[in-house]
């Protein structure tokens, strides 16, 4: 099985930064509306693309919830600027406050960070229909498969640039491209709640997480993995649970066939 710390294929970068010219350079598009939260994934994300489209066709967008820190937004608009793109910075608590409002009262943390990540699909949609820009998301691939993503929140975007890319790839590519130490030593979180970090939630690290993951796309069964990557098999089990019950999140939603060809089914753009 592939040792998720081999150094990536040269091939990849440029893969990348092709994608998105040919994709946010389109004819009437002027390039990328990218939201920067101070995480690793956004980082590289927003580096690829003023990489790919140059500095003027790249808006950066933070959207700082009331427990985003100072200094982490001043070090975020920092990293924003070095880059010489335009950055942008919206509080969105006038928004949450709002909603909370009229919705009834709930201390689900996972439901309120849900809608914090779909306001700040709203804004930066927004955004993108002023600027002629596409929405570039900043998921990675053991997100996507894990399921780890606000539905039609941050998981709500036009193009995927590191979307085949594990996390353990992602922080290798970031380091090659420079992206400075704090944010690629910073441990990954979606900030929906004080503390709250990705490997906590999960239950285990992006190493042995990404190795499993690796296993399922080389077809691999439950006891190969567990035998190739040493894991315990209920962390393997829970990963493998995991994927499958967040299948929905990686399908358009499911249409009812009653025409000739139908949306999602047969029909072929």
């Amino acid at each position: 099985m592939t040792d998720p710390a081999t150094r990536l294929p040269a091939h990849v970068a440029p893969t990348l930064l092709a994608f998105l010219r040919a994709h946010a350079l389109a004819p009437g598009l002027r390039g990328a509306v990218v939201g920067l939260s101070g995480g690793v994934d956004s980082a590289l994300t927003v580096r690829l693309a003023r990489d790919a489209l140059g500095p003027e066709h790249v808006l950066a967008v933070l959207l700082p919830d009331p427990g985003y820190a100072r200094d982490l937004l001043t070090e975020t608009q920092e990293y924003g600027r070095s880059l010489g793109i335009e950055t942008r910075t919206i509080p969105i608590a006038p928004v949450l406050e709002a909603f909370r409002a009229v919705l009834p009262p709930t201390d689900d943390r996972v439901g309120l960070g849900n809608i914090q990540a779909r306001v700040r699909m709203i804004a930066l949609y927004a955004l993108a229909r002023e600027t002629q820009r596409l929405v570039v998301g900043a998921g990675n691939k053991s997100e996507l498969l894990l399921g780890y993503f606000s539905k039609y929140g941050d998981g709500g975007v036009d193009l995927l640039p590191i979307g085949d890319l594990y996390k353990t790839d992602v922080r290798a590519l970031a380091a090659e491209l420079g992206v400075p130490a704090p944010i690629l030593d910073r441990p990954s979180t979606a900030g929906l709640w004080p503390g709250q970090t990705d490997e906590g939630e999960l239950g285990a690290s992006y190493d042995a997480i990404d190795r499993v993951l690796r296993g399922i796309e080389e077809l691999r069964r439950e006891d190969e993995i567990v035998e190739q990557t040493g894991l315990p098999p209920g962390t393997v089990r829970s990963i493998l649970a995991r994927v499958q019950a967040n299948r929905h999140k990686r399908r358009l939603p499911p249409v009812a066939k009653v025409g000739l060809r139908t949306v999602g089914i047969d029909w072929r753009e």
